[in-house]
């Protein structure tokens, strides 16, 4: 099963912090296949690619039955799973591993089994599997990065991002430091919001709204976006999607496509391409039968 392919990952994960992926010579490790006991919604929405990242599978906060429920209402012929979709660092300190997040799982598979191209671009905390980069595990194809090619044949440059964070690259601990105050933040927001949900308010963000008020915050997050920009055109492409920093995004910068799928801790968002090649950024709201259309670009006109 994927948690026993997890487990044995994070077992064989290089001990110095930073450490380069070893070269994967075995062959695809065989994953489960067990069937779902819940089919999908006949009245589903159709893409011609999806993107999902920030998982973190194997968290709490992780808003496992939410994914579920749009992966059963929204279907793709590709779809791109762009890093942290299993939080390593989470597990390395205590397993966690509900049903729930078997079930994330297992539709996905059961998706690559029907005849979609999943395609899984690890981030920092699934870095685990990057030694396992140019291999297929139950269908579902590893790669360090991709380029995808739209309806209308632009390029869009897929990456987690955070070789474009210099704490993450530089200062693993200072990294995990603020992974552990992300998380605490993320607990004191549970509490927050079961006292807000008693007093009839709806949910509220605090770590949100820290990152759109704190100054360095905000510095940080728009030399990210920049940096990837620059670096999609520098690569020959014309936009990139990208996860990491959990901050949904999708608008132009200068004339490179900057797509950020956000996460399914709190903002349960994912980028997705329409026939046409128009892109658009969807949330999808619990208990809901369709996603909530937040932007959207338009193709533009190619030389």
């Amino acid at each position: 099963m994927w948690p026993s392919l997890v487990s044995e990952a994070l077992r064989n994960l290089p001990g110095a912090a930073g450490q380069a992926p070893r070269q994967a010579a075995s062959p695809a490790l065989p994953l489960s296949a067990a069937p779902e006991s819940t089919g999908d919604d006949p009245e589903s929405h159709r893409y011609r690619t999806l993107w999902l990242s920030d998982v973190h599978l194997g968290t709490r906060d992780c808003k496992a039955a939410a994914l579920l429920e749009l992966l059963r209402h929204c279907h793709a012929p590709t779809i791109y799973l762009v890093g942290d979709i299993i939080d390593g660092w989470q597990l390395r300190k205590g397993w966690y591993w509900p049903q729930a997040h078997n079930d994330v799982v297992q539709k996905l598979l059961r998706k690559a089994r029907k005849g979609s191209r999943v395609v899984f671009v690890p981030g920092n905390h699934d870095e685990f599997a990057r030694h396992y980069a140019g291999l297929h595990f139950g269908g579902i194809e590893v790669l360090g990065d991709a380029v995808h090619v739209t309806a209308t044949g632009a390029r869009l440059w897929v990456v987690h991002g955070d070789w474009f964070d210099g704490v993450v690259m530089h200062a693993k601990w200072l990294a995990h430091l603020g992974d552990a105050l992300y998380i605490f933040s993320l607990k004191l927001n549970r509490w927050l919001n079961h006292a807000r949900h008693r007093m009839g308010f709806s949910y509220w963000s605090l770590s949100q709204y820290l990152k759109g008020k704190v100054k360095n915050a905000v510095s940080y997050i728009s030399n990210f976006e920049q940096l990837l920009a620059e670096e999609a055109a520098r690569r020959g492409c014309e936009g990139v999607v990208c996860g990491h920093i959990h901050r949904a995004e999708l608008r132009h910068i200068e004339t490179i496509v900057y797509a950020n799928c956000g996460d399914w801790v709190e903002s349960l968002t994912a980028v997705a391409e329409l026939d046409d090649g128009s892109l658009q950024l969807l949330m999808w709201k619990p208990s809901s039968a369709a996603p909530q259309v937040l932007a959207e670009l338009r193709p533009q006109a190619r030389a």
